[in-house]
């Protein structure tokens, strides 16, 4: 999933590697997908983009944001967005495919659920994609403890930890995946209730959710989720999929995965206390 590490990444590393060409030719929707989600008509795509320059890229949370032209491109959620140098390895299903004027090509593929969308600038109303542009990033000096204390509020003390982090948009493209790590760091249990935090539990949080954010974007991601060359990203989670079962890097206690508010959660049980 795209969360807002990867799509940190994702920018630079599309800055690097296609800003300044054009876009030659457009296929938008060729494999149908139940769960694609397209902004306007997915075949007005081709008048929208076709022959303009591809200027940048940013990240907004979840959302990957192309300037292209008077247009802009939206990945978001469920999206593998990869950059090919030539059709060698070009994937047979993909939602949205453009090839560029030197031959190289970007695609968009979805597997269990994502966004791609073009349209011209100032256009998009979708709320998550507005919101994730307005809110400061937790990678931004803007994201500091007095802006994070705001986030608490009398509707929020009875929510656990996962479901303050993690739902809602308080805070774009921080989503159950890397909330994991945030937490462990933290020392925190994931169904710990937000009417429990002291001032002082707080700040930990602040801390940790800066902290841990910020390294997994300097190292290029997660190790749980694939960069724009398809490589896995060189930040190596504490709690993931990846290491169910394995002893706690702290005191050795096997790590355990759990069912939760429709998704799963990782923990230490000795370490992260509820």
């Amino acid at each position: 999933m795209i969360e807002l590490p990867e799509a940190a990444v994702l920018a630079e590393q599309i800055n690097r590697a296609i800003s300044g060409k054009s876009i030659k030719s457009v296929t938008a929707a060729r494999s149908p997908h139940k769960f694609a989600w397209y902004f306007g008509d997915p075949q007005e795509y081709k008048g929208l983009l076709t022959g303009k320059t591809i200027s940048g890229a940013v990240s907004h949370g979840g959302h990957l944001e192309i300037a292209a032209g008077s247009a802009k491109i939206l990945f978001s959620d469920g999206v593998n967005v990869r950059y090919f140098e030539n059709r060698e390895g070009l994937p047979d299903k993909h939602q949205l495919l453009l090839e560029l004027d030197d031959g190289s090509f970007l695609a968009g593929s979805v597997q269990m659920y994502g966004g791609l969308s073009a349209f011209p600038e100032g256009k998009n109303d979708n709320e998550y994609y507005l919101k994730a542009g307005e809110k400061p990033s937790p990678l931004s000096e803007r994201f500091d403890e007095a802006y994070f204390d705001s986030l608490f509020s009398a509707d929020t003390a009875r929510l656990s930890l996962k479901a303050f982090l993690a739902t809602e948009q308080r805070i774009p493209g921080l989503g159950n995946g890397v909330l994991q790590d945030i937490l462990f760091n933290a020392k925190m249990h994931p169904k710990k209730k937000v009417s429990t935090l002291s001032a002082a539990d707080r700040r930990v949080l602040f801390d940790a959710t800066k902290t841990t954010l910020s390294a997994m974007a300097a190292r290029g991601g997660r190790d749980t989720e694939n960069d724009l060359s398809g490589a896995p990203g060189g930040y190596k989670t504490i709690l993931s999929r990846n290491t169910v079962g394995q002893p706690c890097p702290a005191c050795g206690t096997s790590i355990q995965k759990e069912a939760y508010m429709g998704g799963s959660i990782y923990y230490c049980a000795r370490c992260q206390r509820t």
